[in-house]
């Protein structure tokens, strides 16, 4: 699939009104539109399953960081980057999915098209993520799936490779971004992703290692506030740091 494929047709995945992933999605808009802060919006409501509360937010996270990447799927400059080139540095993301047997070198770009066609494909799956009418019994069989322990292995697939489409943005693309003055929004987005990431415990250290110099701030951040702390520092924007001073290891899978 070339660069851009996807995104030039990408349309974000909705919560069908009234139904259990409307419901929490909204929970999260009226959190942060009163003036909440990230770590109140990525807390679990009170009376809310965990599970289905992580289904709902992989959703918008995968709507932020496609509305990013729309931004530059149609650049040109894409189409320069050979396989495994544009990733963070020491580390190749290979792709893999249930087609192939074996993990295959591609580039940057052409890995974050083939992810978020990937998780779109997930999504839209509705035995897998469920968007039924508002009825208790509806409610309880979204439920049962997303309380599945098949649902807990896609879903911590879906934020591990979100997690990886931000290392290359960050890595490779983020003075196109900045020039564009969209870097506030980028830092945004993966604050808010970090945040809910940290909550539940949904990245391994060995992924996060390649960000790091952009992710400690975040959860010092996180922490701080957790403890009630004010921290003054903000979002980071110093993406060539992360670009110069990645420690991730070499030769990432693609699952």
């Amino acid at each position: 699939m070339p660069p851009g494929s996807h995104q030039g047709t990408f349309q974000p995945l909705l919560h069908r009104s009234g139904t259990l992933r409307e419901r929490l999605h909204s929970y999260t808009k009226r959190t942060l539109g009163a003036g909440g802060s990230i770590n109140e919006a990525v807390a679990l409501p009170p009376g809310e399953s965990c599970a289905a509360w992580v289904a709902v937010h992989a959703i918008d996270f995968y709507n932020d960081v496609s509305t990013i990447w729309a931004v530059m799927s149609t650049d040109p400059y894409l189409a320069s980057f050979r396989p495994g080139e544009g990733f963070p540095s020491g580390v190749e993301y290979r792709w893999s999915d249930d087609t192939q047997q074996q993990a295959v070198s591609v580039s940057a770009p052409v890995y974050i098209d083939k992810v978020l066609q990937w998780i779109a494909q997930q999504m839209n799956d509705e035995t897998k993520f469920p968007n039924s009418d508002a009825s208790s019994e509806d409610e309880q069989v979204a439920l049962r799936v997303f309380q599945t322990p098949q649902f807990a292995a896609l879903c911590g697939q879906v934020f591990r490779r979100l997690f990886r489409v931000y290392g290359i943005i960050y890595s490779s693309f983020f003075g196109t971004l900045e020039a564009l003055e969209m870097a506030p929004h980028l830092n945004s987005c993966f604050k808010h992703f970090m945040y809910f990431c940290t909550e539940f415990g949904l990245l391994p250290e060995r992924e996060i290692e390649p960000l790091e110099v952009l992710v400690r701030p975040i959860r010092k951040q996180y922490y701080n506030a957790k403890q009630g702390i004010t921290s003054s520092s903000t979002t980071t924007s110093n993406a060539n740091s992360a670009n110069s001073s990645t420690t991730g290891s070499a030769g990432s899978g693609g699952k």
